[in-house]
């Protein structure tokens, strides 16, 4: 079952080059979480374990109560997820990718003028150092900016 959630997974955010999904509709895919059974190890994931797979939305919503100053990582937020949704582990695969979708959502609803206040922030997740930082399509620049004014340290 695992390969065909991730299927469709992969379906959802694949892009045609005739019909590009901005990163908004991305985030806002009308998707279920789903928890299931892993079939193999796999990224630290040991087969049989029970694994939350997010939504881009839960991603986003968790990164959204962040309070500013404060840094998260992805590891953090994967086990308080899995915690939430009475599983023993989440994903690092898709939650990578959604808060990917939730930064890029979030920096395209800022260049549309939307008060920065009221965008997610991902600054508070990525660091310029993380892997995430060097796929923005922005650039790290704005992330930089935000980190040093909330007062975050560099990684």
């Amino acid at each position: 079952m695992q390969l065909n959630f991730f299927s469709l997974v992969a379906q959802d955010f694949v892009m045609s080059a005739s019909k590009r999904k901005t990163w908004v509709e991305k985030l806002n895919i009308d998707r279920k979480p789903v928890i299931e059974k892993a079939d193999k190890d796999f990224a630290g994931i040991k087969a049989g374990q029970m694994m939350l797979i997010p939504t881009p939305k839960i991603v986003d919503a968790y990164m959204r109560q962040i309070p500013k100053g404060k840094q998260v990582d992805a590891n953090t937020i994967r086990k308080d997820l899995a915690a939430e949704y009475h599983a023993e582990v989440t994903c690092p695969l898709t939650t990578g990718i959604f808060i990917r979708i939730a930064a890029e959502a979030a920096y395209e609803e800022l260049e549309k003028g939307k008060p920065l206040n009221k965008i997610t922030p991902f600054w508070r997740v990525i660091n310029e150092k993380s892997p995430a930082a060097k796929k923005l399509t922005f650039g790290t620049k704005f992330l930089i900016e935000q980190r040093k004014k909330e007062g975050m340290s560099e990684p």
